[in-house]
C-alpha cells in the first residue's frame, strides 16, 4: 500500500470517528453513530495491517481472533447493570496498551523508525514518557474505578491523612523524572516513572466517593484517549494521534459537563478529590436517620393513585436496571396512556452508573424518544405534576443536596420531585444511596414507599390497574 493511500484511508477513517461521535449526540442517531465508527475502526485496522512495516502477520491476525472472541462472549453474556464496569474495565486496557507499546519502543526504537537504541530523539522520548504514564494511570486508576462499581471495593472514599499532599509530591515527582529520563534515555527511569504512575492511578482515585464514580469513569475514558494520542506521537501514526485526541476531548468535555450538572469541580475529580472537606468526609459515617415517619403503601394504592392522576412523571434509577424493570414500566406506561394521562420520564445526568444509562434502558423498552426529558427541561413541571413515580433512583432526587451543607453531594442539582403532589418512591429497602447518604425525601408528608423488587412491584401495579 502506497503511503498516498494510506494516509487517504486514514482520513477517511479519521472522518468515520467524528460523524460516529455526531451520531452519538442524540438517541435518534446513536444507532447509525455506532454503525459509522463500527466501519472507521475497520477501515483502520485492515489499512495498518497493508501497510508495508507491518510484519509478523500471524501473530496479528491471532490476535485480533483471541480478542475479538473474548469480546463477543462478554457482550452477549453482559447485563445492562454492569456495562459502568465494563467500560473501566476497557479503559484500563487501553491505558495498559499504551505502556506496552511505549516499552517496545524503548526496547526496540528502529522497529518504530524513531532512531537506534541510545540513540532516541529528545521529543520521541518525551512522547513516549507522558504516553506511558497516562497509560499507567489509566489501567491502575480503571482497575479502582471497576472495583467500585462492582462492589470489590467500598464505595465510600478511602483515604488517609496528608494523602493529597503525597498526591502533590508525586505528581511533581513524575515530571521530574520524564524530564530525566527525555535528556538520558534510562530504562530505569522509564521503568520508575511508570511505576509511580501506577501507584497514582490507585491514589488518585481511591479517595473519590462513589456519588462522583460516574464522573471517574468519563475522566478516565479521556486519559485513555491523551495516552493513546502521546503513543501515537512516538509512532509518527497520525490516526492513533487524531483518534486519540478525539476520546481525550470528548471524555474531557463529559467529564466536565458531568461536574457541572453535580456541582463538582473538574480539578478535584482530576487530582483525586483534592479539596473535599472534612464535613463531607465525616457525613458518609454520620450518624443515620431512624426513619420514624415513613409511610408505605402497596401496589393497589400506587395503581389507584396513578390511574387518578392528570400527569405522572417517572424517574428511572440504578434500581431499575439491577431488576430489569424497564419493559415492566413500559407497559404500566401504555396502560396510562391509554387513559389519557400524561406520562413523562425525568432523567438525571449521572442517573445509574454512567452517563446515558438510563437512556439505554428505556430505549431497549422502545420508549419513545419525545416522551424522555432531561433535568433542565423538566424540572420546573414537578410543582404542577399530580405523581412523581421514582423507581430505583436515590441520590438524584435527595433533597438533602440543596437544605444539608455536610451532606457530601450538596450543591449536586437534583430533580425536584419533592414538589409533586404525591411522590411514589418505589425500592428495596431503606438503604441510602450509592453515595451513602440517607435520603430525606423518605419521609416526606407527600411520600408513599413502595418496598420491593421493582419489577416484581411494577408487575403487580399492572395487575391492579383496571
Amino acid at each position: 500500500m502506497t503511503p498516498n493511500l494510506a494516509s487517504f484511508l486514514y482520513l477517511l477513517s479519521s472522518l468515520c470517528f467524528i460523524w460516529a461521535l455526531k451520531g452519538l449526540s442524540s438517541p435518534n442517531s446513536a444507532r447509525r453513530g455506532n454503525y459509522t465508527g463500527m466501519m472507521g475502526m475497520l477501515i483502520a485496522t485492515v489499512t495498518t495491517l497493508y501497510m508495508p512495516n507491518v510484519l509478523s502477520l500471524e501473530w496479528i491476525l491471532g490476535g485480533i481472533f483471541i480478542g475479538g472472541s473474548i469480546g463477543t462472549l462478554i457482550a452477549w453474556r453482559l447485563k445492562m447493570t454492569a456495562l459502568p464496569q465494563l467500560m473501566a474495565a476497557f479503559h484500563s486496557l487501553v491505558g495498559l496498551a499504551a505502556v506496552c507499546v511505549a516499552a517496545s519502543t524503548l526496547e526496540n526504537p528502529e522497529t518504530f523508525g524513531i532512531g537506534a537504541p541510545h540513540h532516541i530523539p529528545f521529543s520521541n522520548l518525551l512522547e513516549m514518557s507522558v504516553g506511558s504514564a497516562i497509560g499507567a494511570i489509566t489501567f491502575t486508576g480503571s482497575v479502582i474505578a471497576f472495583s467500585k462499581l462492582q462492589g470489590i471495593l467500598s464505595g465510600k472514599p478511602l483515604s488517609f491523612k496528608g494523602q493529597h499532599f503525597l498526591n502533590a509530591f508525586l505528581g511533581v515527582l513524575l515530571i521530574v523524572l520524564i524530564f530525566l529520563f527525555a535528556t538520558t534515555e534510562s530504562s530505569s527511569l522509564f521503568w520508575a516513572l511508570t511505576g509511580l504512575s501506577f501507584l497514582l492511578g490507585i491514589l488518585l482515585i481511591l479517595p473519590i466517593g462513589g456519588a462522583d464514580m460516574p464522573v471517574v469513569v468519563s475522566m478516565l475514558n479521556s486519559y485513555s484517549g491523551w495516552a493513546a494520542c502521546g503513543i501515537g506521537f512516538t509512532l509518527s501514526n497520525p490516526l492513533l494521534i487524531i483518534t486519540g485526541a478525539l476520546v481525550g476531548a470528548s471524555g474531557a468535555i463529559l467529564s466536565y459537563i458531568m461536574c457541572k450538572a453535580m456541582n463538582r469541580s473538574i480539578l478535584n475529580v482530576i487530582l483525586g478529590g483534592f479539596g473535599t472537606s472534612q464535613n463531607e468526609e465525616a457525613s458518609l459515617s454520620g450518624p443515620k436517620a431512624s426513619h420514624a415517619h415513613v409511610k408505605t403503601g402497596s401496589p393497589e394504592d400506587a395503581a389507584y393513585l396513578l390511574e387518578n392522576a392528570q400527569s405522572v412523571i417517572i424517574v428511572p434509577g440504578y434500581g431499575m436496571a439491577v431488576s430489569q424493570a424497564q419493559h415492566a414500566l413500559r407497559e404500566m406506561v401504555d396502560l396510562l396512556k391509554n387513559k389519557n394521562i400524561s406520562i413523562r420520564f425525568a432523567i438525571h445526568p449521572v442517573a445509574g452508573r454512567m452517563p446515558g444509562h438510563m437512556n439505554v434502558l428505556l430505549a431497549e423498552a422502545n420508549i419513545p424518544y419525545e416522551d424522555v426529558f432531561e433535568l433542565d427541561e423538566i424540572n420546573r413541571d414537578f410543582s404542577t405534576t399530580d405523581v412523581a413515580f421514582v423507581i430505583g433512583a436515590n441520590d438524584i432526587t435527595n433533597p438533602a443536596a440543596k437544605t444539608n451543607p455536610a451532606s457530601p453531594i450538596y450543591g449536586m442539582p437534583i430533580l425536584d420531585v419533592e414538589k409533586a403532589k404525591t411522590v411514589l418512591f418505589l425500592k428495596r429497602s431503606m438503604a441510602p444511596g450509592y453515595a451513602g447518604v440517607d435520603n430525606e425525601l423518605f419521609e416526606r408528608e407527600n411520600t408513599m414507599m413502595l418496598f420491593g423488587d421493582a419489577k416484581k412491584m411494577v408487575e403487580h401495579i399492572v395487575k391492579n390497574i383496571a
